[in-house]
């Protein structure tokens, strides 16, 4: 059994659930890097990442260096003498510092790779309309997501999943991943299989606001799968009556509809709210006007009348 000295690198929630995996099951993480805290809300109160928090709670000393290739902070970095680094939802390493430790620097990847390499997979997956994805734990390498697979594990996407309701499940599923890939690492027993690239691949770039504006020229479903995968955040937008409306959950209806555009709107003014498709409509059942709360479809109709 080889003695671990980790450093865990990670920022968001996502992060967190494999940080404390490894606490509660008596690993040594001597030290976690997060990123910096960072002016939040309308106060502009500095606010602390939620691995930060979370290495704050089990009292696990925390690096927030604003430069990754800084002499400073690559001394620093050494001074721990870490012989295994993991990365969970956290920014691009330089290769002094993926490259510091004996066994190496593995990563915690939501998609089944080489499938989905980039910074949104979980998004990109149902956007595209995948019925399965997972998560994968690999070692670093130059090339981004390119390297070496330990473990992989499965989860099925439902037909009405969202971002959020995928995020939370593979969250957790690669907590587990996390700890069964450094329980392997510790025995001196682990594959490191070459990711298959002979097949079509798919990537997953970062989304920005723009990617997030709806095409009504699309399929209803291709649609549907468009705003699954950007609920709650970013969100799917359109145009109504001037405003931008973000759609969080809608129902897909594939019908022959006569005398209607693609983007073209119609409502009771009551219960309910169609978008027209390429073939059929979407059926607003959640949804957020520009200035206003998120809000089912019957409460903003009261307020709103088109």
């Amino acid at each position: 059994m080889q003695d671990l000295r980790i450093i865990y690198m990670g920022t968001p929630d996502f992060a967190v659930p494999s940080l404390e995996t490894l606490i509660k099951n008596d690993f040594n993480v001597v030290a976690v890097l997060t990123a910096p805290d960072r002016p939040k809300g309308r106060g502009q109160q500095l606010a602390t990442s939620p691995v930060k928090d979370c290495a704050v709670k089990y009292n696990i000393p925390v690096l927030q260096p604003t430069n990754l290739k800084s002499p400073e902070f690559i001394e620093e970095l050494k001074g721990y003498n870490a012989n295994l680094q993991i990365v969970v939802a956290f920014r691009m390493l330089p290769e002094v510092v993926w490259d510091m430790p004996e066994i190496g620097t593995f990563n915690l990847h939501a998609s089944l790779l080489p499938q989905y390499r980039g910074a949104a997979p979980i998004n990109w997956a149902i956007i595209n309309g995948e019925k399965e994805t997972g998560v994968s734990t690999f070692f670093l390498k130059h090339e981004i997501d390119t390297g070496k697979i330990i473990f992989q594990e499965k989860e099925e996407i439902k037909h009405d999943d969202t971002i959020g309701d995928l995020y939370v499940r593979l969250m957790n599923k690669g907590a587990k991943l996390v700890l069964k890939t450094v329980q392997a690492i510790q025995k001196g027993d682990y594959p490191q299989v070459d990711q298959n690239e002979d097949q079509e691949l798919k990537n997953a770039p970062k989304i920005f606001r723009e990617t997030c504006e709806i095409d009504w020229n699309q399929p209803t479903n291709k649609v549907y799968d468009f705003v699954r995968g950007l609920s709650p955040y970013p969100a799917a937008w359109t145009k109504l009556d001037g405003k931008n409306l973000k759609i969080y959950i809608s129902e897909p209806v594939i019908k022959e509809v006569k005398s209607k555009n693609p983007g073209d709107f119609y409502s009771d003014g009551k219960t309910n709210l169609h978008f027209f498709t390429a073939d059929g409509y979407l059926d607003i059942k959640e949804l957020q006007i520009e200035g206003k709360k998120r809000m089912g479809i019957e409460e903003f109709l009261r307020g709103n009348k088109l």
